[in-house]
């Protein structure tokens, strides 16, 4: 508490003069604006811009599609092949590769089931790392843009009925799944939603082309047919859910 005082010692009077407490001060000079010039959102989101062209960069240079002609390195056998599979899918994902030649890839290389598990896998852990990227290096930049109609009415959609949104997103095969990733990033939803959505909603397309992939050698078989036909009913089951509730795609 700041207030006069007067104390005696030795039967002198000493007076105590209050003193203001020291406010912290915000850095000054060249180094403190060149450090809010990185972090400004803009900044920001020139490094995502800047991340996803080199991964994309780095895809075309690796050419990934060699995995349908020239498999795994042999080393590499059974779960923890698997393992490996899910963390290069995921990251190939993020780089934009098309997610059904990576599942096609799974199929071919590790069967029906361990295969769907690893793609799965794989797709969650790359659709989290998008979402992560586009949440913290994006975001602040993109939403002042959230102006048009249509934009507004999918922000809306995401951030107020995320599971349900997403599901219909995933399920949907259509959109791309690179670009539902940061479209939900920008919005507002959460973290569990978003994963547990894209597990759910992606399971179905990505065991169908799975296990196409691990029947490709017999395309007269059931299983392969069953999975042809499995690839193109959620097509239709997502245009069909879109155009029946398009009235919701409305500014609210």
């Amino acid at each position: 508490m700041l207030a006069d005082a007067t104390t005696r010692s030795g039967g002198t009077a000493t007076s105590v003069v209050p003193v203001a407490p020291l406010l912290p001060v915000a850095p000054t000079g060249f180094a403190a604006r060149c450090t809010r010039a990185l972090l400004s959102p803009w900044s920001r989101l020139s490094l995502l811009l800047v991340l996803l062209a080199g991964a994309a960069s780095t895809v075309l240079l690796f050419h990934p599609q060699r995995l349908l002609s020239d498999g795994w390195p042999p080393q590499l056998t059974g779960a923890m092949a698997a393992l490996v599979f899910a963390a290069a899918y995921g990251l190939c994902s993020v780089a934009f590769v098309p997610r059904p030649l990576l599942n096609l890839a799974a199929g071919a290389l590790f069967g029906s089931q361990l295969g769907t598990a690893s793609a799965l896998a794989g797709t969650v852990l790359g659709a989290g790392i998008s979402f992560g990227l586009g949440r913290v290096l994006g975001q602040d930049a993109l939403r002042p843009l959230l102006r048009g109609r249509w934009l507004k009415a999918a922000d809306g959609q995401l951030s107020k009925h995320g599971f349900r949104s997403m599901m219909a997103a995933r399920l949907f095969p259509g959109l791309p799944f690179w670009g539902v990733n940061y479209c939900a990033a920008v919005s507002r939803m959460r973290w569990m939603p978003f994963l547990l959505a894209t597990a759910l909603g992606s399971l179905p397309n990505t065991a169908a082309y799975v296990v196409a992939g691990a029947r490709a050698s017999s395309p007269t078989s059931p299983a392969f047919l069953i999975a042809m036909a499995c690839i193109a009913l959620p097509a239709l089951g997502g245009a069909v859910v879109a155009w029946r509730k398009r009235h919701h795609l409305r500014p609210q």
